[in-house]
């Protein structure tokens, strides 16, 4: 009769690096809130755990907005749903970030 081992090695890979908000993202989303209030909503700026692409550029010292997407709720869960109704002006909102950053 053989003998079998089985070993399980974990290695961590990719990390995503601590993004602060430094005074060019501050400044970028000072434009996309003034552009949102003119649009009829709020971008209040707040912070939040998780991670994303954002975390490399942020770090890198690149001006940086993350969340800029539809509103919805239930993130990541089978209740995960969007705001319809967030569609037209969230896709207003970044073509004119867009417009004013060209």
């Amino acid at each position: 009769m053989y003998k079998r081992q089985v070993v399980l090695e974990v290695a961590r890979g990719v990390t995503r690096p601590v993004w602060e908000p430094d005074a060019g993202t501050m400044a970028l989303h000072a434009r996309a809130a003034a552009l949102a209030g003119q649009l009829g909503f709020a971008l209040p700026h707040q912070s939040s755990g998780g991670g994303s692409d954002g975390n490399f550029t942020g770090a890198m010292g690149v001006p940086t907005l993350d969340g800029l997407g539809v509103a919805g709720a239930g993130a990541h869960t089978l209740d995960e749903h969007i705001e319809l109704d967030s569609l037209v002006p969230r896709a207003r909102l970044f073509a004119g970030l867009l417009a004013t950053l060209a």
